[in-house]
């Protein structure tokens, strides 16, 4: 699932494991220290420890990535911090997958995807939010000046991946 062209590359995200947490102010610090975090993010902002991240795209959400040698230690971790706290832990790693995008021309595909402003300045390195990506929804990070990781579930994979190649060759002119 690789295309590249001389100002947009697509290409497969890393094989991550997914958890989202939804839960009151004591259940996103909890969960939030067990992952290794000093606090809870920001909203719309990301966070990062070694091997992994953690997103907080709702006041009561966070949703964390790992790498899969690091991740029966964080889902260890998750369940123990969160043992007497209200909250609910999901996995959703069979559910959805990354799809990394990069290039000078990164910011005008994305904005043919969603109305989002996606220029650096509205939308900076560390941001991530949920949004419509055309008709499919998903999560738009932005991993550098130039880059962004989008999260989409898996069925949606070979439909983002043709129209993020075929907005990429129309931005050309």
């Amino acid at each position: 699932m690789t295309a590249s062209q001389a100002r947009f590359d697509v290409a497969a995200g890393p094989d991550l494991r997914r958890w989202v947490l939804q839960g009151r102010d004591a259940g996103l610090a909890a969960g939030a220290a067990a992952f290794g975090l000093s606090g809870v993010p920001d909203m719309l902002r990301t966070a990062q420890v070694a091997g992994g991240t953690a997103a907080r795209l709702g006041p009561h959400e966070l949703v964390f990535f790992a790498e899969p040698d690091r991740a029966d230690a964080i889902c260890s971790a998750l369940q123990a911090g969160l043992k007497d706290i209200p909250s609910s832990l999901v996995e959703i790693s069979d559910r959805q997958v990354a799809i990394d995008i990069s290039g000078p021309d990164v910011e005008l595909v994305l904005s043919s995807l969603s109305p989002m402003d996606f220029n650096i300045r509205a939308f900076p390195v560390g941001m991530a939010t949920r949004t419509l990506l055309a008709k499919a929804d998903g999560m738009v990070w932005r991993t550098g000046p130039q880059s962004f990781r989008l999260e989409v579930w898996r069925s949606f994979v070979p439909y983002m991946t043709e129209y993020l190649q075929k907005v990429a060759c129309d931005v050309r002119f």
